[in-house]
Formats: C-alpha cells, structure tokens, sequence
C-alpha cells in the first residue's frame, strides 16, 4: 500500500518546491507520474520544468513530447499510469481513488495552503486514505521553507 505525504505550502510556491521535490524522488531511480487538474497545467509545468534552472535538469514529458513509456517523468491530467511510476506526485487539485493509490509506492501530495478551495480538497484526501487505512503523513512549512513533519 502506497505511502501518502501531504506537502502543505505556506512560504513557497509550487514552482519553487516542486524541482526540488522532484529531484530528490528522481535520484532514487523510480519513475515519476506528475497528476495536474488540466492539460493545459501539465504543459505549463512541463515549460517550467525546462526553463527552472540552468544548471540542472528533470527529465520529463507529457502528451505533447509523446512517447510516455521511456519518460522517467510524465506530467499528465488524465489518470492513465502511462510510464509505469511508481511515485505520484498530486498537484493543483488533481485527486485520485483509493484504488488508483493502490498501484504506487508513494504518492506526493502537494497543496497550497493559502487556498481555502486547497486546503478543503486536501483535509477530504486525508480523510479518504486515512478511513483506507493507507500510510498518511503531513508536512509543513517552517518559516526557513524546510518541511517539519506534523502529528
């Protein structure tokens, strides 16, 4: 059964914390699925993920590029595992099943806290996969912008 992190952002952006995120899953050698709420969001954070430093790179495609099976990181809207991860990261209000959860390793839930619509979502995901009995946890931002994992 999937582990669940919950990553509450209150300092940073999304753009700020989803390479380095990203990153440290990467280094460890498992495929990524990268879940957005629209198409037109996986493309822009696909753009983003090309242009965020010029000194590092994330593997990465989505529909556009094609080819999703040789992507070690998808970014997609739709709930097909085209690449076969085994890490999910969750952003911008994507959501999946209990079920879905179920054929990961460990899911990245990324969720702006200043957002009422966000954190509402987030509380019903918690719920969700808590009452499914899966491995939960949540993080929060410290003023430093390290995470501290909360009870």
């Amino acid at each position: 059964m999937a582990r669940i992190d919950f990553y509450h952002l209150q300092k940073q952006s999304l753009e700020e914390v989803l390479p380095i995120l990203l990153s440290k899953a990467y280094s460890t050698g498992n495929r990524i699925l990268i879940k957005t709420s629209s198409s037109e969001h996986a493309e822009q954070i696909n753009s983003f993920l090309w242009t965020f430093n010029d000194e590092s790179f994330i593997p990465h495609g989505t529909r556009k590029d094609g080819f999703a099976e040789q992507q070690p990181i998808w970014i997609t809207a739709d709930d097909e595992n085209a690449n076969q991860a085994d890490f999910l990261f969750l952003i911008n209000g994507a959501d999946i099943t209990a079920e879905q959860a179920q054929s990961y390793t460990r899911i990245f839930n990324i969720f702006d806290g200043n957002s009422e619509t966000s954190l509402t979502l987030a509380r019903q995901q918690w719920k969700k996969f808590k009452e499914k009995k899966f491995e939960v946890y949540y993080w929060q931002q410290t003023s430093r912008g390290t995470w501290e994992q909360k009870a």
